[in-house]
């Protein structure tokens, strides 16, 4: 859904009105609060059916009173695309207004090029002149808004702790399959994006090193934590911290942190749309595809995947360390650009 603002940055400028976003998951609201090309979010079940939900009846009335105005669908999911059709159906509307990703034939590619590809073209119900493209619009990148108030805790969350003023380091090294023990059990060994305890205590050693004033923070969810404490023991870090954060403290921190270093999971695509410089180990998953992206054009930096390998473990700490040390280089202006030999290591550097 991060990566969905691409899209709603192009058709924001082409159509010169904010969007209304339909989506699964109850974390849509909080992605899409305060958002410059965002009107308003509706957020449906994954799988329960859609006219069991109290904001069945509004959408559905929305949708119609929203005509003649476009709607671009970018779900290709094969278990979630008919019940989006029939929602669609449903409501009576003109299905000339809609433009469907599926339909484009051959590979996607990129994620953020697939979204931008849907926004250029035009429902057969509207007249594609009368809408023309931004001359920059390959340019759209994802973004994120973080509101003044939420800037004012952070700041006073920080104090509080001692770290306002000092650099701060993310780190992410959970995913999804590690929010609870039920799942960290069921993917223990099938875990692409895991990446060894023993490798995140040598980096963060190195790191503490190399940025001796920094506050090094393990983040993840609240169901995270203890797994990220019982990390914490294991790298016998002193500067080394343990934060569980929702989406929006997470948005804020971001902000104001010096970089991040993580799995390849959302908290990532959160802090490139941030303009955060990042660090991203892959697994199974390939960065032609998922590579996260800055519309600030702060540095990110992504490491493994295919062709190169398909699991995270295979990563070694040098070649981490040698891509946040760029990072590093960045912030302290020695180089404008990260440099291209840099943007996609190969498996010379891994292990």
């Amino acid at each position: 859904m991060i990566m969905q603002t691409a899209l709603l940055g192009l058709l924001h400028q082409r159509y010169g009105g904010t969007c209304q976003v339909v989506g699964a998951g109850p974390w849509n609201p909080s992605i899409f609060l305060g958002h410059p090309d965002v009107a308003q979010c509706w957020t449906l079940p994954r799988h329960a059916p859609f006219p069991l939900t109290r904001q069945w009846l509004q959408l559905v009335r929305a949708l119609r009173q929203s005509a003649p105005a476009p709607i671009y669908v970018s779900e290709y999911q094969y278990r979630q695309l008919p019940r989006v059709k029939r929602l669609l159906a449903t409501s009576g509307i003109d299905m000339r207004r809609c433009v469907f990703i599926d339909e484009e034939p051959g590979e996607k590619g990129h994620w953020v090029d697939a979204l931008l590809r849907l926004g250029a073209r035009t429902p057969a119900a509207l007249q594609a002149a009368d809408y023309p493209l931004p001359a920059d619009y390959r340019r759209c990148a994802p973004r994120l808004a973080v509101l003044p108030r939420e800037r004012r805790e952070r700041d006073a969350w920080l104090r509080a702790r001692g770290w306002f003023g000092r650099p701060i380091v993310l780190v992410q090294p959970g995913n999804h399959r590690s929010m609870s023990p039920r799942r960290r059990r069921r993917w223990r060994n099938r875990d692409d994006k895991a990446w060894p305890v023993e490798r995140w205590r040598e980096l963060l050693h190195a790191i503490e090193r190399r940025l001796p004033n920094a506050v090094l923070v393990l983040r993840g969810a609240v169901e995270e934590i203890p797994m990220l404490e019982a990390m914490r023991a294991a790298i016998g870090l002193e500067s080394l911290q343990v934060a569980g954060l929702e989406l929006r403290p997470l948005f804020a921190l971001t902000e104001a942190a010096h970089s991040m270093i993580s799995v390849d999971t959302g908290p990532a695509h959160a802090a490139a749309a941030l303009g955060l410089p990042v660090v991203v180990l892959y697994g199974a998953g390939p960065q032609a595809v998922w590579l996260p992206r800055s519309a600030s054009g702060s540095p990110v930096l992504g490491l493994g995947g295919p062709p190169q390998s398909d699991r995270a473990d295979r990563i070694s700490v040098r070649a981490v360390l040698d891509a946040w040390e760029c990072l590093l280089a960045y912030r302290a202006g020695r180089i404008g650009t990260v440099p291209a030999a840099h943007m996609a290591l190969t498996a010379a550097d891994q292990s």
